[in-house]
């Protein structure tokens, strides 16, 4: 099972697209899971974690460029998340699904 991790400022919103997210991929029958965590655990959950993509919230794009850093550090992916993927309708949590299936 691949999993992606959602970093946000304060992983209320982005636990409801992690969540949403991990259904779509249920639903079409792909094993992906994605969570979610603040950006305090960001460090952290890159250098230490065993997910294999970290998406950083439209939110928190001013930590992309650090993040960035930390995951080529530890040879990991972290991908900004544009507004549009970022929305709990339909369209949104398809464009986050296609965000993650082209990058895991």
């Amino acid at each position: 099972m691949k999993k992606a991790l959602i970093i946000c400022a304060a992983g209320m919103s982005s636990s409801l697209m992690a969540k949403k997210a991990t259904e779509y991929f249920q639903s079409k029958g792909q094993e992906i899971e994605v969570d979610a965590v603040p950006a305090t655990e960001g460090d952290k959950m890159i250098k230490d974690s065993d997910f294999d993509l970290f998406l950083i919230s439209p939110q928190t794009t001013m930590y992309l460029d650090k993040f960035k850093k930390v995951g080529d550090s530890v040879g990991k992916p972290v991908v900004g998340i544009p507004f549009p993927a970022y929305i709990p309708i339909p369209t949104g949590v398809q464009q986050l699904g296609d965000l993650i299936s082209a990058n895991i």
